[in-house]
Parts: structure tokens; sequence; C-alpha cells
């Protein structure tokens, strides 16, 4: 067997973002980029948007911006996952000025601060977020000028997308031509985004064209996206893995659509037949979760057991009847659904194993903001359980002073490597050395040069007998119990060195469909005894000694990580443990 490489397709070469943009309008322009959704009382309509449309919008609200005086201005975005959304950054990065994306998710004060931070002196913002707008305004604290509005509203002092739109039609219809002539220096400072940091206050990172478009030339090369695929965009767009994801999306000239919210993903799925989607492991679970429920319920577990041998059988002399053997499964899905990237967090083995059995390509990926996102993944070649995959092509990834046992932090170099934290050189100089950025993340390569994550250094419980229990390994297996929803391992405090510890939160239907509704006291001895059983199977240091049980849901991001330090916080500041 061949060594396992990322390239299996044509790399790109594209040196800035307009150019992998424009890349695909030019060779689809017939075919839907976007995909409108819109409510009007039970009626719905739908609105598609070609890329030749794109296009068009593109150079309007481009031409708009330029005519308001914001060449080379931080133009902060904020809102939920909308074609505005994507409209805005993508304008603004055809050479305008710098995005800085903001978490939809941020309280009021933290909206400020961070247009503060930034230097932001525009803001397009979803009218969802009129009110804080309006206080920021009245504050004037910020050294905003200009309010755009993504929808129309009718409000002093902000102005409307539409507005800016029909401005730049204007200006192109009299000849200017200034928005077609904007020179790009492509190594630059062109997108500040906040990292959701969920120890510390959230760093601003400083991405440049170049950092961008060579993670989509790298991605290009490793996975195959089709003009003819529906993209259901997920992931909240201030996140690099979203925002870089449509701008790929873009450039393979894929038709785009928005997920009414986390309980709609199967319906939507259904209504828009989506054939690919880039999501956290936490999403893919619960899917995966909610079918194998579906799959017990109708005593159905033998039958595609045994599905799964036959196929495997037949996928060796190239024989693929996945669609006919798991079509009800695949229902659930749309039916379309071809292809999935999940990152952000390690996935379950097991999820990922029966998604590629079904027949939907489901590989696993790993990056941070700071690499533009994205620096190693499987694909349709090279898949192994567990792994995040191997580098992209012109990414080099080491294991930064090993241990014994060949784990170390990851650092990476390449062309995606950020320019640095905005205003911050002493971080930056802390993650940064002749050009390797040093992840925090800890992790081994095997033989063949898979890499595997264990952990977080930040993370690592560190005993008083020196010894390091990476808790992600424990909380692996704590998952694998069918009644929990999420776990978290933790060190309790206890005189001078910490304890073992382990949050569980269960699963409220599982309990009462498959555990008769017992109570929350029964659950709790039955969860202790499935600790014991994993504690036999670990090293006795790492022995899990002291339980919190709870239905209530833990603190988390945006981007639905567990805010870990925050909860470890509340549990000490109670005295849960004692």
């Amino acid at each position: 067997m061949s060594k396992p490489h990322s390239k299996l397709y044509i790399k790109t070469n594209y040196a800035n973002i307009r150019e992998v943009v424009r890349a695909g309008i030019e060779k689809y322009p017939e075919n839907i980029a976007f995909t409108i959704k819109n409510k009007i009382g039970k009626d719905v309509e739908y609105r598609d948007i070609t890329y030749k449309e794109l296009e068009q919008e593109i150079n309007n609200l481009g031409s708009g911006l330029l005519k308001l005086g914001i060449k080379d201005k931080k133009v902060a975005i904020i809102g939920p996952n909308t074609y505005e959304w994507a409209l805005s950054y993508i304008a603004i990065l055809f050479g305008v000025g710098i995005a800085v994306p903001l978490d939809k998710g941020l309280p009021s004060q933290e909206i400020e601060d961070s247009i503060i931070r930034s230097e932001a002196e525009v803001i397009i913002f979803d009218k969802k977020y009129i009110d804080e707008i309006k206080a920021i305004k009245v504050n004037n604290n910020s050294k905003l000028k200009n309010y755009i509005c993504m929808q129309d509203i009718n409000e002093e002092g902000i102005k409307t997308l539409s507005d800016v739109k029909e401005l730049g039609k204007i200006e192109l219809e009299k000849g200017n031509r200034e928005f077609f002539n904007l020179e790009i220096d492509n190594e630059k400072v062109s997108v500040i985004i906040f990292t959701s940091g969920t120890t510390s206050q959230s760093k601003a990172v400083m991405l440049s064209h170049k950092n961008i478009a060579s993670d989509v030339n790298s991605m290009n090369a490793a996975e195959k996206l089709y003009s003819t695929d529906v993209n259901m965009q997920m992931l909240p767009f201030h996140h690099t893995f979203s925002s870089t994801g449509i701008i790929l999306m873009l450039n393979n000239g894929v038709k785009n659509v928005f997920c009414d919210g986390l309980r709609y993903i199967q319906s939507n799925m259904k209504e828009y037949k989506v054939s690919v989607f880039v999501c956290v492991p936490l999403i893919l679970e619960a899917m995966h979760k909610r079918v194998m429920t579906e799959v017990k319920k109708k005593g159905k577990e033998k039958a595609i057991n045994f599905a799964k041998k036959i196929s495997k059988f037949l996928l060796k002399f190239k024989i693929d009847i996945r669609k006919k053997l798991f079509k009800e499964i695949l229902d659930n899905f749309g039916g379309n659904m071809r292809f999935v990237v999940s990152g952000a967090a390690a996935i379950d083995k097991t999820v990922a194993e029966d998604f590629n059995s079904w027949g939907i390509l489901t590989i696993q990926g790993y990056g941070l903001t700071e690499t533009s996102p994205v620096v190693c993944a499987e694909n349709a070649k090279y898949i192994r359980y567990g792994s995040v995959g191997v580098p992209l092509e012109d990414i080099e990834i080491k294991v930064d002073n090993p241990d014994e046992n060949g784990i170390g932090e990851f650092i990476v170099k390449g062309p995606n490597v950020m320019l640095g934290y905005y205003k911050n050189e002493e971080a930056t100089k802390d993650v940064l050395t002749d050009g390797w950025y040093h992840t925090g993340d800890l992790g081994y390569k095997d033989k063949d040069g898979y890499l595997f994550i264990t952990g977080r250094k930040k993370n690592v419980i560190v005993l008083k007998n020196g010894k390091n229990i990476f808790p992600e390994e424990l909380e692996e297996l704590v998952d694998k119990l069918p009644y929990v929803a999420e776990s978290l391992v933790f060190g309790y405090p206890k005189d001078d060195d910490l304890v073992v510890s382990v949050k569980i939160v269960y699963d409220e239907n599982y309990v009462k469909t498959f555990m008769n509704g017992i109570s929350e006291e029964e659950l709790r001895e039955k969860a202790w005894d499935d600790i014991k059983i994993i504690n036999q199977d670990v090293p006795k240091y790492k022995h899990m000694k002291k339980l919190i049980l709870t239905k209530e849901p833990m603190i988390k991001t945006t981007t639905a990580k567990v805010k870990r330090f925050e909860e470890i916080k509340q549990i000490v500041d109670q005295k849960l443990l004692d």
C-alpha cells in the first residue's frame, strides 16, 4: 500500500479570495449559488440566486461600500448564517477592506468590546441586533462611523444593505470602475477573526488573502466537491471552518442552503436534497443516535449489522450496493447525502464508521482559526478511524518534544499560518517560532503518518505524583455509554492534589425510552457501576473517583465546544464534590 497522502485531485493555485470566488462564477454562471427561504405567515417562498446574479450583487455592494468611503476600513459583520452575511463578507474581501466576523452569540457588552478591540469603523448587522447596535451608537466608545443593516429597516443614522447595493448599482451604471480595479495585497491582513477562547479573553487572529486562498488550494487537492452538490451551511460564519468553507463551496459551483436550526437538520436535508455539509462531531453524533434509536425501536439491529458485513465483503470486489442496502437509513438524511466533513473535535469512531458503512463518505479534519483553518484531513482514499488524517498539501506538521509514548505538541508550518494576533505581540511570540505555529494540541503520528490528537496542553490533569492524564481519552470511553449525552473529566482539588472526576449529562429521551424511566438516583448507581468497569481497563492513576450526574447541558461556545474551564470553575466554586 502506498504511503497515505492528501493530494488526490488537481491542486488549484489561487493567490487570493477574489480569484477563488471569481473562478467559480466564471465556470458555473448559471448554477444556483444560494437558495433563500422566506417564511410569510404559513407560506414558504424560495428564491434562487445564480452565480451570475451573485457576481452582480458583489459588484453592486462593493461599489456602494467604496462610494461610502469604506476603502481599507475594518468592517465588522454580525448575524446568523444568511445570504446577506456571505455576500457582505465576500464583497469586503474583493479588495474593499478588512472583514471582522463577530460571534453571533456574544453578550451585548462583548459585542461592543470586540468592535472596540478590532477598531472597526463599519458594522454590517442583522436586524436582530438593532437594540445592541443602537446602544453602541449612543455609547460612542468605538470608532464606528457607518452602520448598515442587512434587512430593510427605518432607523435614523442607519443605512440598509439594499441602500448600499443601489448606491453601487448607480455608480456602475455611471461607468465607475473603481471596484474592478482594486488591488489586493495578498500578504496583508484581510480578516480579523476572534478565537472562541474558552479559558481567557479571545485573541484577534489576523489572516491574509494568501492564508485563506492557500487553504482552499490545499483542500481542493484533498477532497472532491461537485458543481451538482448541495451544501447545507450549519456552522456559524464567524467560525473560520465555516467562512473558509463557503468560499471553497463557491469555488466549486456548489448550491448553498441554510439550516433552520439544529432541530430541523434532518427535515432541511430532505427539503433541499442536501449532498454535503461541514459540521462538528456533536451534530453528527446526535444524528447517529437518532437513527440508531429508531433502528433499535424497530428491532432491526441484527439486520443492519448483517447488511454491513455483506456490504464490506462486496466492496472488496468494488461492488457497491450500499444505497440499496441502507435506503431506509439514507432516506432519514434526504436520500442524497454523499459527503460529510467533521472537525473542531474528535468524532466517535463508531459514528464515523457507521456513516461510511451506510455509503456517506465521512471524514475527519483538524485545524485552528490561526491556520485558516484546516491543516490535515482524511480523504476518500485514506481513512483511519480515530485519526484526523494526514497533513494537507503544502502544510507541514511536526510533533514537538515528544514523550516516551511519542506524544507531543503539534506544530504547523505553511502558507496558511496566520500573520499573528492583532495588537498582541506577546501572545504572537508565544505561539509563533521561526514560522512554526504551536497549536497547544497534543498528539502523535503513527508509522504511516496519520495524526492522532490526545488532548489539549491546557487540559492535561497533572497529579502530585507527576502523572499526566488526558481527560479527552477518558471522555471518549464515558461517551460510549448509551445514556450519556456528553461528559467532562477533570481534576477536582483535594488537599494539595487532584481527584480525577467526571460530570455526566444524561440523555433524557434515551433513559425514558430504553431504561423504563428509572429514577435519577437509580441512574446514578448504574453510572457508577459503568464508571467502575471503565476504571478496570485503564491504569489506576486514571481512575475516576467522583461523579456528577445531571440532565442540564454544559456551558458551550457557539461552535458547540464545552467551555471546560467555566464548567470546572462552577463545580469548584459551588463545592459540588466536597
